[in-house]
């Protein structure tokens, strides 16, 4: 089971003022799923607006229902379709999204889950995001210390409807990889926010 508090102290890391978000990359589809466009560039090289936009993409993520909506789910196993997902995220966590070929797959293949489980009227678009976060030590009053406990690096991915100028949409669905539970990696799980049918069918 996730914990909340875990996830709000992450959301407390994604604003302008405490951005934690190094780089950006996403790909915007039709409703059919075919291509129109990707982008991947450094989180910081933004506009303020684009910022406030996906500040707000990212953190809608991590931020809905705890356990009811924001779920996890195992990662790890027998299962050779969830062994391929993990290898694939962990490469781009470990690059820091800086590899397209690697992106591109991983939009090809979302994109197909995508249309299968939502049938969307709208065009969409995909969104990645790559942050880090120094866990900070804890006191015996619970209140944070200078010093950092460990670095906990990830992705979210969002994926929105698109309207027009490339304008998105609230996130109907998308996932936080690894997992953040206990105040500490978890990279037994992935948890996923909406329907699990982008992750499970993988």
């Amino acid at each position: 089971m996730l914990n909340r508090e875990d996830m709000m102290e992450l959301t407390r890391r994604m604003n302008l003022d405490r951005n934690c978000f190094f780089r950006i990359a996403g790909s915007y589809r039709d409703k059919e799923g075919c291509e129109d466009g990707s982008f991947n560039t450094s989180f910081l090289k933004l506009d303020r607006k684009d910022k406030v936009k996906n500040l707000e993409i990212a953190k809608a993520v991590v931020f809905a229902d705890t356990n009811e909506e924001l779920k996890e789910y195992p990662i790890t196993g027998k299962d050779p379709r969830m062994a391929e997902l993990r290898s694939m995220l962990e490469a781009l966590r470990e690059c820091g999204l800086k590899n397209d070929a690697l992106l591109d797959v991983l939009y090809d293949v979302l994109s197909e889950r995508y249309v299968k489980t939502f049938k969307p009227d709208n065009d969409f678009g995909i969104f990645v995001y790559y942050g880090s976060y120094d866990i900070k030590l804890k006191g015996t009053d619970k209140s944070y210390m200078e010093d950092s406990e460990e670095v906990y690096s990830f992705l979210i991915c969002a994926i929105c409807p698109v309207y027009e100028d490339y304008d998105p949409g609230f996130p109907e669905c998308g996932f936080l990889y690894p997992s953040f539970k206990d105040r500490s990696i978890d990279f037994e799980h992935i948890a996923v926010m909406g329907n699990a049918g982008i992750i499970k069918d993988f």
